[in-house]
């Protein structure tokens, strides 16, 4: 009977996480993922190091405990309680986030939680994958040995640099092939191609020996750049709710298959003193990922990651699929089968506690609510208008002005044509590979503005529209003064042209503000702007 209601638990890893791991990544908010990415690979790679040896050491002294009160009928090695701390250091607030989400949080802290969410199971896979790796020299193989520490340590640097390369030729090779053939045509064509090649991700990562998981994460971020701007109308509605809907039954049927295992699992090994000194490992591993790396952060952060942001943070470090997916793999010896019962009570625990207090939690620490991101900045001084657009670029204003004037025209329609920015011996290649639209205008409408995957980050690239020798001039039919939009990269400029108004129309990878009255019709409008004088 209980055949019936159990399967391989890899599964999990070839069916069930690609396509959460995938929509995590393919809904990414860019503009404030990127504009807090030092800070969140900071949490998420250092932090979740730091969190897997505070724990592992945390469980090694349990363990010992227990040995010395023989409480242990089985081995248990430092690297198992390494594994542990690599398992468990996968946070998964999928209930924080969605409530977050309904209540429009502030969106500095949402950009931080989720971002560091995604890339934190990531590095969590990979992690767990070095320390199995470890295999030191000698008979022992539980011994420590520099050698086999390095070894391991290169092992998660090439899984995770290969699984990143891989992800993202694969969303390059889309992003060709839906810019330079027709499937705009064939909408339900165009869909299944997307779907295909980015499941293909995963299958390809594995033959070559990386870790699908990642490969999916990074081909859904590259997708979401590049490959959605390529796509119809339609089939970026049926991309994006195709795998939100395969997301939310993955996520279901694991919860429930969780409740599931809790009752059905015949080896299941559970110790008042690991599970306790597991509660506390938890809770002091997630206190020294957010507040000292936080504390360091804001020595070099203007805008800074308040206090109350870090205890929400402390507080929303929830275990889930990851965690469980994760320590179901391997239930073979009497550590890991401990290990996979106390996983199960902390994913309980900390989804139904915590989660059913994240509101609670919310108005305890007066975290602002009800803030729309599209209008974060309305009101917002001069002053601190500049600093927030200074912070957001510098450090990756030579990246953004690269992809602005290089791959986003390679890639998609968008942006300057590769004949304005390549040198003039690349002209016959430039032409070949720039498309039509590159040099045509395009207005999107009030509902394309308001989605971010359009809209990335502002700095001096994504506002400069002087293309050669050309200049975009615009004129309302309400305004007696044409308005220029010069290539200027003075600071003047900037706040001249970089409005927070409501007025605001976006042309692929360009930021526009335009004097508009609200009841002139659309249509008017963009004749006027089409028809005025350069």
């Amino acid at each position: 009977m209980l055949r019936k209601v159990t399967f391989d638990p890899e599964v999990f890893f070839n069916i069930l996480l690609p396509p959460i791991i995938f929509y995590a990544g393919y809904s990414l908010k860019r503009r404030h993922f990127f504009r807090n990415l030092g800070s969140i690979l900071a949490y998420a790679f250092l932090g979740t190091a730091i969190s897997c040896f505070v724990i592992g050491s945390i469980m090694y002294g349990c363990v010992t405990l227990m040995k010395v009160t023989g409480q242990l009928a089985g081995d248990f090695y430092f690297t198992d309680c390494l594994l542990f701390g690599a398992i468990v250091s996968a946070t998964d607030p999928v209930t924080v986030l969605a409530i977050f989400h309904e209540l429009q949080v502030d969106v500095e802290l949402y950009a931080l939680l989720f971002g560091e969410s995604v890339l934190n199971d990531a590095v969590a896979i990979v992690l767990s994958s070095s320390i199995v790796a470890y295999q030191p020299a000698g008979d022992n193989s539980h011994t420590f040995d520099v050698t086999a520490m390095f070894k391991s340590i290169g092992i998660f640097l090439g899984i995770f640099s290969g699984s990143f390369a891989m992800g993202a030729a694969t969303g390059v090779v889309t992003a060709l092939v839906t810019k330079f053939t027709k499937l705009r045509e064939f909408q339900l064509l165009e869909t299944g191609l997307f779907f295909l090649m980015s499941w293909s991700t995963f299958l390809l990562a594995e033959a070559w020996g990386f870790t699908g998981v990642v490969a999916v994460l990074f081909c859904g971020i590259t997708q979401a750049h590049y490959t959605y701007n390529n796509l119809s109308t339609e089939s970026q509605h049926r991309t994006k709710q195709l795998f939100e809907l395969l997301n939310f039954l993955a996520e279901n049927f694991i919860f429930s298959y969780m409740g599931l295992t809790l009752f059905t699992f015949q080896n299941h090994v559970f110790n008042p003193t690991f599970v306790v000194g597991a509660f506390i490992a938890i809770f002091l591993g997630r206190a020294a990922n957010i507040y000292p790396l936080s504390l360091l952060l804001n020595l070099g952060r203007r805008s800074k990651i308040g206090s109350n942001f870090q205890h929400m943070m402390m507080f929303a470090g929830l275990r889930g699929a990851m965690a469980f997916a994760l320590a179901i793999r391997d239930t073979a010896t009497y550590a890991r089968q401990m290990m996979f019962s106390t996983t199960l009570l902390i994913v309980f625990f900390t989804v139904w506690v915590f989660g059913g207090g994240t509101t609670a939690m919310l108005s305890c620490l007066h975290i602002r609510v009800g803030v729309d991101s599209d209008q974060e900045h309305l009101g917002v001084p001069e002053n601190e208008r500049r600093t927030t657009k200074a912070e957001s670029a510098w450090l990756f204003r030579i990246w953004y002005n690269f992809d602005h004037n290089y791959l986003k025209p390679l890639l998609t329609h968008s942006g300057p044509p590769l004949t304005t920015t390549l040198p003039a011996c690349c002209g016959p290649i430039a032409r070949c590979l720039t498309s039509p639209q590159a040099y045509e205008t395009i207005f999107m409408n009030q509902e394309q503005l308001k989605d971010d995957d359009s809209d990335l980050i502002l700095n001096d690239g994504d506002i400069s529209l002087t293309y050669g020798d050309s200049t975009v001039n615009t004129e309302s039919a309400t305004s007696s003064a044409p308005r220029r939009f010069m290539g200027n990269n003075s600071e003047e400029a900037l706040d001249r042209e970089l409005g927070f108004g409501d007025h605001e129309l976006v042309i692929r990878g360009t930021r526009l503000v335009l004097p508009m009255d609200d009841s002139e019709p659309a249509l008017n409008l963009l004749d006027n702007t089409r028809h005025s004088p350069a």
